[in-house]
């Protein structure tokens, strides 16, 4: 098959935003939803569990509908973040299936509130609903009476998601302009960001100046944003719902210990020392004193090898079949279905995500392909979040999609099958050396990065609890860094504005500690499937089919990981050491 880049096709979903077949759907919710709220006098302790499964089908079935609505909204503002069509679309989408929660509340509230034994003889029969089911009663003790779910609902529309929307359409809409080859070009962030990991050292910072000018024209209204939203989950989840901590309420949601997060944290912040160690062995091979931070992604080696969107797909599905042919026959689907858009466009979400609707649809996946090698990594990464939700197609809507720190899993996993495809095919021993410092600068991206992203979350929040400025809270970030690069880098000023270019932190707050958790879970997956080979496969699939169809603590403890040890994490950090040293090792050219 030859694959060539392209817009995705929503036509799964619906055929457009004037079509009888959307309208259809926003009717036939609201049906599902009276019937539903019809069956309200039914919820006894005493019920007949084939009535209790009954009203959890119809749940679903309503779920179904609310989560393509939602998603077609969503996938078009992000393929076009300045659509006005697609904008009003969103908002009407968020304020019905407020209402739609609103008016099913009750069943949620009923359930959490059953003793402990009642709910058991439900969950008994429930099958695949099981952990949905346990998963809710965990927020019994932070749950409010129905008025006030209600009132958080509706206020939520208008509140924290319509301020999320706006700094998305504030910043997706940002040019950058940049002189190359003495000629001034207008970019998007993607574009721009290509720049920072290319060969001239003057671009790397000319590029990066130019991010956190554009940022900074901003900032102060970026930072009010920010302390809004901070303001708004500490109201809602530590005052009152009563969390300990306002990352709580994120471990809660992800099902894990707020025990093995700080382990994970502690972790992380003791082993800081081994990638200063890397930033300082670069420099070396780099040929200054010391790195600026404009040199964070710097190649080694002058390596301009770009890849062409089919030759990179093709290089994708071959690491993916070397694993096990079906892995690469689902990646298939996502570009046979028309699921996948890699085009580089002016107002279209910068990134990349994969976002699943349904279990038996095959994800959409957004890319803004350039052809650079980590482009290639990025369409493997992006391509092994849909084979994990495809594997986990058999749960339904409440449980194939799998918790976010294990969704990381599959991603990183398929770029780190792709990178040994690329060492192993690879002749010219300069785009090795380059793809192994690639390793290794990623490996810094995805987890040290992220973990003091999640440091300096957890700091800003208590800061603006406090009335912090937005001028503090840069200063603090200024701070975060210098901690995190010791003396291994130097950092300029501008950088105090890095934070309000993080979309993360206003989307989904405490959600980046999901993907130092995912890497180093994949660093000691990996470490297993080299040395056990084929017999580790079996176990790495039926961990992916699990989805989040139980705690990912437990479905970690199957595949015998103790996420509450520093040891297990360690074991992450131990492999990036030996990586480390492998390049010290290499002569300096």
């Amino acid at each position: 098959m030859t694959f060539s880049q392209s817009k995705w096709s929503l036509k799964d979903l619906y055929p457009n935003f004037e079509s009888p077949e959307l309208e259809k759907a926003y009717k036939a919710l609201d049906e599902q939803v009276t019937a539903f709220e019809a069956l309200r006098p039914n919820l006894k302790a005493d019920m007949d569990v084939e009535d209790f499964m009954e009203m959890l089908e119809a749940s679903e079935k309503s779920t179904r509908i609310a989560h393509k609505l939602y998603s077609f909204a969503g996938l078009a503002f992000s393929a076009d973040t300045q659509d006005q069509v697609a904008q009003s679309a969103q908002s009407r989408v968020e304020q019905f299936l407020a209402e739609v929660q609103n008016r099913t509340l009750f069943f949620d509230l009923w359930w959490k509130d059953l003793g402990a034994d009642v709910a058991e003889r439900f969950m008994d029969v429930s099958g695949d609903y099981r952990y949905y089911l346990e998963e809710m009663r965990n927020y019994k003790p932070h749950t409010l009476s129905e008025a006030e779910e209600k009132v958080l609902n509706i206020k939520n529309v208008t509140g924290s998601s319509a301020l999320i929307t706006l700094y998305s359409a504030i910043t997706n809409r940002y040019v950058y302009k940049l002189e190359v080859d003495g000629e001034t070009k207008e970019m998007t962030r993607g574009e721009l960001m290509t720049y920072v990991r290319g060969a001239d050292a003057d671009l790397r910072a000319a590029a990066y100046q130019e991010l956190y000018r554009v940022y900074a024209e901003d900032g102060p209204i970026l930072g009010q944003m920010y302390q809004t939203r901070v303001r708004d989950w500490g109201n809602e989840n530590v005052k009152l719902r009563s969390f300990s901590s306002p990352i709580s309420a994120r471990n809660l949601g992800n099902d894990i210990p707020d025990e093995a997060v700080d382990t994970l944290l502690d972790v992380c912040q003791k082993n800081a020392n081994i990638f200063q160690r890397y930033f300082k062995l670069k420099a070396k091979h780099l040929g200054v004193d010391k790195l600026r931070r404009y040199d964070v992604y710097a190649p080694v080696v002058k390596s301009d090898k770009k890849y062409d969107f089919g030759d990179a797909a093709e290089m994708v599905m071959d690491s993916f079949a070397t694993f096990d042919p079906k892995l690469a026959r689902l990646a298939q689907r996502v570009f046979d279905d028309e699921h996948l858009d890699s085009e580089v466009r002016k107002g279209k979400r910068g990134g990349a995500f994969c976002w699943s609707v349904m279990p038996e649809m095959s994800p959409w996946v957004m890319l803004n392909y350039q052809g650079r090698a980590d482009d290639v990594a990025t369409m493997a990464h992006e391509l092994g979040h849909a084979i994990h939700s495809m594997l986990a197609g058999h749960h339904n809507v409440f449980t194939f999609h799998s918790s976010l720190p294990l969704a990381e899993t599959a991603s990183t996993f398929g770029e780190m099958m792709l990178v040994d495809q690329l060492l192993e095919n690879e002749t010219d021993e300069s785009v090795r050396r380059d793809l192994l410092f690639r390793q290794v600068d990623d490996s810094y991206a995805t987890i040290m990065r992220q973990a003091y992203f999640s440091l300096f979350e957890r700091k800003a929040h208590q800061m603006v609890k406090e009335n912090a400025s937005v001028d503090e809270l840069a200063a603090a970030y200024l701070e975060n860094l210098a901690t995190q690069f010791g003396d291994s880098m130097e950092i300029s000023d501008e950088f105090k504005w890095e934070w309000v270019s993080i979309p993360h932190i206003y989307h989904t707050p405490f959600y980046v500690y999901a993907y130092a958790f995912g890497q180093l879970l994949v660093l000691s997956l990996y470490k297993q499937f080299k040395a056990e080979g084929e017999v580790f496969k079996p176990r790495y699939l039926k961990l992916l089919s699990a989805g989040g169809s139980q705690a990912p603590e437990k479905i970690l403890t199957e595949a015998g990981i103790d996420i509450r040890s520093a040891a297990f994490w360690q074991g992450g950090f131990d492999v990036i050491k030996d990586l480390v040293e492998q390049l010290e090792a290499l002569p300096i050219e």
